[in-house]
C-alpha cells in the first residue's frame, strides 16, 4: 500500500469544499447553509486557535477522556450525519484538540445511534509534550521574543501538515478529526487527495494553501468583518463561504445561493492577508508560499476567481505552539452614568485597586501581577487621537491578574460594592456580577526540527501506513522583494482618509498584529504606499506598543492584489490570551489606520474605483 494515496485529477474536475467554522464558537448557521450547494464534496471545521489547546489540555487532566468539546457533535454536525454519508460528502476538523480518538469514538457511537455506519479517521502525533525535557536543554527560544522556555508545567504541539489527511482519505475516511495541524491543511489535505498533488508540487501546494487561508475562517471570506460593512447584506443568515477549486491551483471564492453576506474582490482581498507577516514567505508544513503575485479577479455576482500563487520548498522545521497556566485574572465591567461619569469612573478604579491592595496586603498575599484601566466611551485606544470627550454613559472596565484564583475572586467580589458605596449613578453588568476568577493562557512559539513529530493516521483506531513524504529544501535567498511602487505628483494634491482609497483588515498573531491595506484602485497604491511609511505608521500606533520606545514595523508590498502589509512587532499587551486590552484580538487596528491621511491628486480621486 502506497505511503500516500492520491486520487487522479480529470479535466475539468471540480472539488467544492466548504469552510463551515473559523473558530470552536462558530455560528451553527453555517452547516444548513453549506448543505444547501449542490455537488458539496467536503466541509471544513477549523476549531482551533492557539488557547483553545491550553483549555483542551486542562480538560484532559481533569478527565483522562475529555480533551475535545462535544460541541462539534451537539451543535454542528450530530443532526447531519445521514445526509452526509448519503451525498458522499466527506469532512475534515481539527476538533480533536487533545484528543482526537476521543471525539472519533463519539462521532461513531452518534452514527450507530442513527443507523449509519461511519468510517472515522484521526490524525495524531502533533502533541510533543514528551520532548521537553530536551527543549529545555537545548535552551529552545521563543521565535518572536527570544524568551527561554516557561519553568513549570507546558503543552507543546507541533503544526503538522496535509499529506497525514491525504492518507486518511485515501484510505477512505468519512471524516477525518485531527489535533493541531495548520489551518489551512484541512482543505490542502482534500485537494492532495483529489488531485493527486506531489510532495514537490510547489507551486499547487502553494495555490491549495491559499484556498485554505481563505476558507478556514468561516464568514469573514463572505462579508464578516469588511470594512464596507454596509454593502453587505443579511448578517443575520450570512453564507459561509465556498471553494470551488481546480487542478490547476486556481480557486473560485463564492457562497450558497439564497445567503446574505457578499463575495467580492473586496472581502477577498482582506481574507488573503488576514494575519499574514511576509506575503512571500507564508510558511506551513508542505510549502513556503509567496502571495505576492496572487490575482483576485471578480468573475461574477457573488463569484471571485483567486489565482497565482508560488510555491518553494519547505523549512526543515516545524512550528510549536507551548500553552501554560499563566495566573488567573478577574475582570470588572462597572456601567456609569450622569454628569462627570468619565471622573467618577476614574475614581471608582483608583478605590477599588486601592481597597484590593491593601486587603490582599492584610492577609500576606503579594500584589496584583498586572492591573489595567479603562473607560470605555472615551476613546481610550486612540491615544493622542483620542477626542475631548464628556460622555454621560460609561463602562468601567478593571483587569486585574495574581498568581492566586482566591485573590482574583476576592478582587471579583469587591467590584460589586461599588454600586453601594461609591459613586453615584453606579449600576451592575449582571452577567459578571457574580465573583469569579478565571485562568490565564500564556503561550510560548518556537521551532523544531520537523523530524521529530512524526504523524500517525488511523482509520476506525487501526494504524495506516504513513511516512511523510516532504522534504525541507527553502532557500530564503529565492525571494526576491517587489519594488516599492513610486509615483509622480501631478497637478493639485489633497489629503483624504485611507478609507476612501483601501480596505484594510487586521488581526493578531499572538505579540504582534498586522494590517492589510487592499487600493480600492491601482492608481491608488503608490499614494498609499508613499503616504504609509514605516515612520509614519510606527508614529501612528506608537501608543499602542509594549514599549513605545522601541516601536517596530514593517511593511511589505503585495503587488498583486495592490495591496501593502504592515507587521506591528510587540504591540499586543501579550497576545490574544492574556491581553487585558479593549480590542485583545486587534480587530481595531485596521479601523484606526483607516482614518490615516493620505496625500493624492485632486484629479485621481475622480477615476473610477477598480
Amino acid at each position: 500500500m502506497p505511503q500516500v494515496a492520491t486520487g487522479k485529477a480529470r479535466t475539468g474536475k471540480v472539488v467544492r469544499i466548504g469552510g463551515a467554522s473559523g473558530a470552536l464558537n462558530d455560528s451553527v448557521i453555517a452547516v444548513p447553509g453549506l448543505l444547501g450547494v449542490e455537488d458539496l464534496n467536503y466541509l471544513a471545521f477549523d476549531y482551533l486557535g492557539e488557547g483553545a489547546m491550553g483549555l483542551f489540555r486542562r480538560m484532559k487532566q481533569a478527565d483522562p477522556a475529555s480533551g475535545f468539546l462535544t460541541d462539534f457533535v451537539d451543535l454542528h454536525v450530530g443532526s447531519y450525519l445521514g445526509e452526509l454519508k448519503a451525498r458522499g460528502i466527506r469532512v475534515i476538523a481539527n476538533a480533536g484538540g487533545m484528543n482526537p480518538e476521543g471525539l472519533a469514538e463519539l462521532i461513531r457511537q452518534r452514527g450507530r445511534d442513527q443507523g449509519l455506519d461511519l468510517k472515522i479517521a484521526t490524525v495524531t502525533g502533533d502533541d510533543v509534550e514528551h520532548l521537553l525535557p530536551q527543549l529545555r536543554a537545548e535552551d529552545l527560544r521563543d521565535m518572536y521574543s527570544g524568551a527561554p522556555l516557561p519553568e513549570g508545567d507546558i503543552g507543546i504541539q507541533a503544526y503538522l501538515g496535509a499529506f497525514p489527511i491525504a492518507r486518511a482519505l485515501a484510505a477512505g475516511a468519512d471524516m477525518v478529526i485531527t489535533g493541531r495541524v495548520v489551518d489551512s491543511a484541512l482543505i490542502l489535505g482534500p485537494l492532495i487527495h483529489e488531485f493527486g498533488w506531489g510532495p514537490d508540487d510547489y507551486d499547487l501546494l502553494a495555490a491549495g494553501t491559499v484556498a485554505g487561508h481563505l476558507l478556514e475562517c468561516g464568514a469573514q471570506a463572505t462579508g464578516g468583518t469588511f470594512t464596507d460593512w454596509r454593502d453587505v447584506p443579511d448578517w443575520a443568515n450570512i453564507g459561509f463561504p465556498v471553494g470551488e477549486c481546480h487542478a490547476d491551483g486556481s480557486v473560485v471564492m463564492t457562497k450558497p445561493d439564497g445567503t446574505g453576506g457578499l463575495v467580492s474582490v473586496g472581502t477577498i482581498s482582506e481574507q488573503l492577508l488576514y494575519e499574514v507577516s511576509d506575503p512571500q514567505a507564508y510558511i506551513v508544513p508542505d510549502v513556503v508560499c509567496d502571495f505576492s503575485s496572487i490575482t483576485v479577479e471578480q468573475i461574477g455576482p457573488n463569484r471571485v476567481r483567486v489565482a497565482g500563487a508560488k510555491g518553494y520548498p519547505p523549512t526543515g522545521s516545524l512550528k510549536v505552539c507551548g500553552t501554560y497556566d499563566d495566573g488567573w485574572r478577574s475582570v470588572a465591567l462597572i456601567p456609569i452614568t450622569g454628569i462627570d461619569a468619565v471622573a467618577k469612573a476614574e475614581r471608582t478604579a483608583a478605590a477599588l485597586l486601592e481597597r484590593t491592595g491593601t486587603l490582599l496586603e492584610q492577609r500576606g498575599s503579594p500584589g496584583w501581577m498586572r492591573s489595567h484601566v479603562e473607560v470605555i466611551g472615551t476613546e481610550t485606544a486612540y491615544g493622542p487621537r483620542a477626542r475631548d470627550l464628556a460622555p454621560r454613559e460609561v463602562l468601567l472596565k478593571i483587569v486585574v491578574d495574581h498568581v492566586q484564583p482566591a485573590a482574583a475572586m476576592l478582587f471579583g467580589r469587591e467590584q460589586t460594592t461599588a454600586i453601594m458605596n461609591m459613586a453615584v449613578g453606579t449600576s451592575i453588568a449582571p452577567i459578571i456580577a457574580a465573583p469569579r476568577a478565571f485562568p490565564l493562557t500564556g503561550m510560548f512559539f518556537g521551532l523544531i526540527g520537523r523530524d521529530r513529530a512524526h504523524a500517525q493516521v488511523r482509520l476506525d483506531g487501526q494504524a495506516l501506513d504513513f511516512i511523510d513524504p516532504v522534504k525541507a529544501g527553502f532557500d530564503p535567498a529565492v525571494i526576491v522583494h517587489p519594488p516599492v511602487p513610486m509615483y509622480e505628483a501631478v497637478g493639485e494634491m489633497t489629503e483624504v482618509p485611507l478609507i476612501a482609497l483601501a480596505w484594510a483588515r487586521s488581526g493578531d498573531k499572538g505579540r504582534l498584529f498586522n494590517v492589510a491595506a487592499i487600493a480600492r484602485n491601482p492608481a491608488f497604491l503608490p499614494f498609499i504606499r508613499a503616504s504609509l511609511s514605516i515612520a509614519a505608521v510606527t508614529e501612528w500606533y506608537r501608543h499602542l506598543f509594549d514599549d513605545p520606545a522601541r516601536a517596530r514595523v514593517e511593511i511589505f508590498d503585495v503587488p498583486g492584489t495592490h495591496a501593502i502589509n504592515i507587521v506591528a512587532h510587540d504591540a499586543q499587551g501579550g497576545g490574544i490570551n492574556l491581553s487585558p486590552r479593549f480590542d485583545a484580538a486587534a480587530k481595531s487596528m485596521a479601523q484606526h489606520l483607516l482614518e490615516m491621511p493620505v496625500r493624492l491628486p485632486l484629479a485621481l480621486l475622480e477615476t473610477p474605483r477598480g
